[in-house]
């Protein structure tokens, strides 16, 4: 079965269209949420990165009193790594493999493919980059953890063992405790090279020196530009 693309903002690779970074929003937010990141990230003139943010679908959020919300998959309780949806997690799975197969067919190869996201999002980007077949340019889990960490080793697939990941977070988190993210850090670095690890002193957000990181990390790291 086909996968259904969702609705995306989309903002076009200033230049030649060489590198496309797929970054997923948080939980009740959509699309639009990071779409003004994109400038403040400063990235050299005519970089030829295209930006693409996804709207996830809206569904009832157990944690959130069943309200209909923007959401990547359920989540039952305040311990997020409890009761997981694992039906969820596949279904935004097999989207996110869908935005790369299309990033594919504009000319982009996997290996410059960037998959990102901030906290549910990034979790998602995590849980599918480690997975997929093909080497992707970069994984960035900002704010996020580990989804069905005990399936990590089983799973992670052996050409994304290498792919730079950068992982960020804020020390005051009072979301996704600063704690499961380090513990997501350290399964990771447990079965390949370790993410490149930032903190923050805020709580569960974007700060000016987490851009700046980004920046770097995109530029240097990953060679976008």
């Amino acid at each position: 079965m086909t996968q259904t693309l969702p609705e995306c903002v989309e903002i076009p690779a200033p230049g030649e269209h060489r590198w496309s970074v797929i970054w997923l929003h948080g939980l009740g937010a959509d699309g639009h949420d990071f779409e003004p990141i994109v400038p403040e990230l400063r990235l050299p003139a005519g970089h030829g990165v295209r930006f693409v943010f996804p709207h996830a679908a809206e569904r009832p959020v157990t944690v959130n009193g069943g309200m209909r919300m923007r959401a990547w998959y359920d989540i039952a309780g305040a311990d997020l790594a409890s009761k997981e949806d694992e039906d969820g997690i596949r279904e935004s799975t097999g989207i996110v493999e869908a935005l790369i197969a299309r990033e594919k067919e504009l000319g982009v190869p996997a290996s410059r493919i960037v998959l990102a996201g901030f906290s549910q999002g990034g979790a998602v980007a995590l849980h599918a980059s480690l997975r997929h077949t093909e080497r992707l340019g970069g994984i960035m889990a900002l704010s996020a953890y580990l989804l069905l960490a005990d399936r990590l080793e089983a799973e992670m697939s052996a050409a994304n063992r290498l792919t730079p990941v950068f992982q960020a977070h804020g020390e005051q988190d009072p979301i996704v405790p600063v704690t499961l993210a380090e513990y997501s850090r350290d399964r990771i670095a447990a079965l390949r090279p370790a993410p490149e690890w930032h903190t923050y002193p805020m709580p569960h957000s974007v700060c000016a020196e987490e851009i700046g990181d980004i920046r770097a990390w995109l530029v240097d790291t990953v060679g976008v530009g």
